[in-house]
């Protein structure tokens, strides 16, 4: 594959479309609302179907995992079809399959009907994915940092009410937060449908769409053959499975450590969305002006390694102050990653190749997130509470020189 430089390089910051940005703007902070507000809940939903804890885990992790395959195949579908057809059309069909996805696992009533709403969630779950590429097409290339910046704090926002919101409404029922998801959800694609501009001028879509650009191995070969391009995702790869393991396994450990309800699950993953809002308010704008985006990463790549320390110690010293230590450090870290990350990835193809790119991304973060809960899970229940945050900083610690050689050689 050749690397291409954007063709919107040499356009001026007032060029971006305010409309555009206001929708994707509005999709993200829906999209980290809705997600968030389940999170501290999945627990109590599985616990009627688990005869023990250790099974209670390994169902929540599952859950996570079965999402993520669905996601891995279905991603570059999806960004492909972007590419070709436009992102207006593939974002409004990904946004009604997570209104029925939620809808779905709300309903229960059995394991196979949780399994069944995940997997709805995860066919459309390239919403990420395009939305990214959506941005890529409206924002200069010299300006994406920054912007991907916004994007972070808008999630940040979402992520900052909707676990806080999902806790206090699971005293409604277990099931109200999946109900108000799959609400707002489908008021996002209203709002979609009545004022989305498509962002993919038709002179640089795609003419057709080989069998290559729809096989998810086949594309994370291809993506996977560009030197630099590989270590930038293998690194991410490596950072991407304890992050995944967190996310999935959180809620249990907290209850098993803790005995912790949903209302304090759900303000403590506000804390990521807390430091994704202070990040980009006020610290990314001073990095951007001493460092360049890999070094940003590492950065941030560091501070989730501490995180990942603080986490494992609040486990063995069942001491909690140490866990909200360690989630601040770990979100300061999560918070400035994710754009310079997205920053680097948006820079590297033009703008026909922005959702091919963007949907690979999302295929090797969900075979992260495959990998992560599974292997998560297991030495939770096999080695204690503290292992997946160990897993974490050795995973990341192999990282950090992957990137680093990357930096070298860019």
């Amino acid at each position: 594959m050749t690397i291409h430089k954007s063709n919107q390089a040499s356009k001026p910051e007032a060029a971006v479309d305010k409309h555009a940005l206001l929708f994707g703007l509005v999709s993200v902070f829906l999209c980290g609302l809705g997600f968030s507000m389940i999170t501290p809940v999945v627990p109590f939903l599985v616990q009627p179907y688990a005869s023990t804890p250790g099974e209670q885990a390994i169902y929540v992790t599952l859950l996570t995992s079965v999402y993520a395959v669905c996601v891995f195949f279905a991603a570059p579908v999806l960004g492909a079809l972007s590419d070709k057809y436009g992102r207006r059309p593939l974002l409004l069909l990904c946004l009604l399959g997570s209104a029925i996805g939620y809808f779905v696992f709300g309903l229960g009533g059995a394991l196979w009907v949780l399994f069944a709403g995940r997997i709805i969630e995860g066919i459309t779950g390239g919403s990420i994915s395009t939305i990214f590429a959506y941005f890529a097409d409206i924002i200069p290339s010299e300006q994406r940092t920054k912007y991907f910046g916004w994007v972070s704090a808008v999630v940040g926002a979402g992520t900052v009410i909707g676990p806080t919101l999902g806790g206090l409404m699971a005293k409604l029922g277990y099931s109200a937060p999946m109900y108000f998801g799959a609400g707002i959800t489908l008021l996002n694609v209203a709002y979609g449908y009545l004022f989305m501009p498509e962002s993919l001028n038709k002179h640089h879509r795609l003419v057709r769409i080989s069998f290559v650009r729809l096989n998810p191995f086949m594309q994370l070969a291809n993506l996977l053959s560009v030197k630099n391009l590989k270590r930038l995702l293998v690194s991410a790869f490596l950072l991407w499975i304890p992050s995944g393991s967190l996310q999935a396994v959180f809620s249990q450990f907290t209850m098993d450590t803790f005995s912790w309800k949903p209302a304090v699950i759900g303000l403590m993953f506000s804390i990521l969305g807390i430091q994704d809002i202070l990040s980009q308010g006020f610290i990314m704008p001073r990095l951007l002006k001493k460092l360049h985006d890999k070094q940003i990463a590492v950065l941030g790549m560091v501070s989730e390694m501490i995180g990942y320390g603080f986490i494992a110690a609040s486990a063995l010293f069942s001491y909690y102050p140490l866990l909200i230590a360690g989630m601040f450090i770990f979100g300061f870290g999560d918070s400035i990653y994710g754009p310079s990350f997205n920053g680097m990835l948006s820079k590297s193809v033009d703008a026909s190749e922005q959702g091919r790119i963007q949907g690979g991304s999302q295929s090797i973060q969900a075979l992260a997130r495959v990998i992560g809960p599974i292997a998560g899970g297991q030495i939770y229940v096999t080695f204690g509470h503290a292992a997946p945050a160990f897993m974490g900083m050795l995973l990341i610690a192999a990282a950090i020189p992957v990137l680093y050689r990357s930096t070298q050689a860019a």
